[in-house]
């Protein structure tokens, strides 16, 4: 396999600082780092990006996410390793990853089970690192970047 070209916001380095920042700025948000990390492993893992995926675990293990729950992330609804706040966490990644899904993309239910776990500032951080890992998802697939290789 060979990208098709360099991730664009490499291309346009002027993109990339603005991207970095809204990533670090969601460390701020009062959300486990173990937490951020199995969101943008799950969006990760929906939209098929193979370079985040692999990023996406070699950042969750320096950041406290378990082997296990590495495995099973993709299977959270039905495995043990999980908090009440990471399941929260996990439902509305897929509902927000998934918006073309359903007529309701994310429902009530689902956005009230988070809001239980995480104050507004946290499911700002939560839906930042959402949005921003799907956009990096996006830019990965579309230009076939590959799994392991740096920017």
């Amino acid at each position: 396999m060979e990208a098709r070209m360099k991730n664009p916001a490499v291309v346009i380095p002027e993109a990339m600082q603005p991207l970095l920042d809204v990533a670090k700025a969601t460390r701020k948000g009062g959300v486990p780092e173990s937490t951020l990390e199995l969101v943008h492993q799950r969006a990760s893992q929906i939209n098929g990006c193979s370079f985040c995926v692999d990023g996406g675990v070699k950042s969750a293990r320096k950041n406290g996410v378990s082997d296990e729950q590495l495995f099973a992330v993709a299977a959270w609804r039905e495995a043990p390793y999980f908090s009440d706040a990471e399941r929260a966490a996990l439902a509305l990644t897929e509902a927000v990853t998934r918006l073309a899904d359903r007529s309701d993309p994310v429902p009530d239910d689902i956005w009230d089970e988070a809001a239980d776990h995480f104050d507004e500032k946290q499911l700002s951080a939560i839906i930042l690192t959402i949005g921003l890992t799907n956009l990096f998802n996006r830019l990965n697939v579309t230009t076939k970047q590959l799994a392991g290789a740096g920017w």
